[in-house]
């Protein structure tokens, strides 16, 4: 298994078909898409999980990590996000964060993330806003 770039296409059709298969496929797309940097973790030619990250000056967001249901569990997204979480620090990040869904938070807390105050609701899921400073 390999992490490499991806296009904003390729990220979206995991997105939508993992995070968000009851909506219309323009849901799962985000205003500044054209500015992220898409991963995939590939095993072979597949995609088996993606992840999008935002990147403003020392500041960074990862956002819509997603593996294949029944992909889950063999650490496909642990992978790719040591390689996102490495790849912010290389380019010089300081400080990292994401939503994560309240259910995912012990997930995040491996990667050094911690839970902020803050907390919001989208699409019926409850959201924590996680972060990490380098």
């Amino acid at each position: 298994m390999g992490v490499k770039v991806i296009t904003k296409e390729q990220a979206w059709e995991m997105r939508h078909q993992v995070m968000w298969p009851q909506e219309e496929f323009d849901y799962i797309k985000l205003p500044d898409d054209d500015e992220g940097i898409h991963y995939g973790l590939f095993d072979g030619k597949e995609v088996i999980s993606v992840v999008s990250l935002f990147v403003q000056g020392q500041d960074a967001q990862f956002r819509k990590l997603a593996t294949l249901a029944d992909r889950q569990g063999e650490g496909c997204g642990s992978k790719l996000l040591t390689h996102v979480l490495n790849e912010a620090k290389r380019k010089g990040v300081k400080h990292i964060c994401c939503n994560a869904r309240s259910n995912k938070v012990s997930f995040y807390e491996k990667f050094g993330l911690e839970q902020t105050q803050v907390v919001f609701n989208k699409g019926g899921q409850e959201y924590v806003v996680m972060e990490r400073f380098y």
